[in-house]
């Protein structure tokens, strides 16, 4: 059992005054950051990205299924992947369910994942989402976009595995994989 140390009410209520101040120095520091990241200028896409999609091979363009924006979470499941990550499973679980309240706000929401498109389907499936999920498999977009890593690049890290935290190894047996080919995505 973790020891704590007990104090009066008093001496809580200062700590506790204390770390909400920090609390709320760190959410401006947040607020700051995210202004910022806003603010970064846009690139033009030169590559012409095909994905493969439950509606055959589609360009990045038509990914954007008519509306004014296009939002891609990356969904690590590379192709040594046998099952997602179940970080981002929990993450899919909730975001399933935003599809019309985005898509009423002119924002269209897709997975991308490195795994072939019959594996994401079976475990879409598995899962009961009705997410739309791309392949980028064939494409450099992942890589290009600093989603994924090439086991090369891995490799060159000097990953000391035993180094990690232990949830790395954890979640890497859930998805099917080792750790390198997990941290890959």
């Amino acid at each position: 059992m973790t020891e704590h140390k007990v104090v009066s009410r008093a001496e809580w209520q200062t700590a506790r005054d204390e770390l909400l101040q920090r609390e709320k120095e760190h959410t401006k520091m947040a607020d700051e950051l995210a202004r910022q990241r806003r603010e970064l200028p846009w690139v033009t896409i030169e590559k012409e990205y095909r994905f493969d999609t439950d509606d055959g091979t589609r360009t990045l363009a038509e990914l954007f299924d008519g509306r004014s924006q296009l939002l891609f979470y990356h969904f690590m499941f590379g192709p040594s992947y046998q099952a997602g990550c179940p970080v981002n499973s929990s993450m899919a679980d909730g975001l399933d369910g935003l599809l019309p309240h985005l898509h009423a706000r002119d924002v269209t929401l897709l997975l991308v994942s490195q795994a072939p498109l019959a594996r994401l389907r079976a475990y879409k499936q598995r899962m009961g989402w009705s997410l739309p999920w791309v392949s980028a498999a064939n494409t450099g977009f992942n890589f290009d976009f600093g989603g994924s890593s090439t086991q090369e690049q891995v490799r060159s890290w000097g990953l000391d595995e035993g180094g990690l935290p232990p949830i790395v190894a954890l979640n890497a047996a859930a998805s099917g994989t080792d750790v390198p080919g997990y941290v890959t995505e």
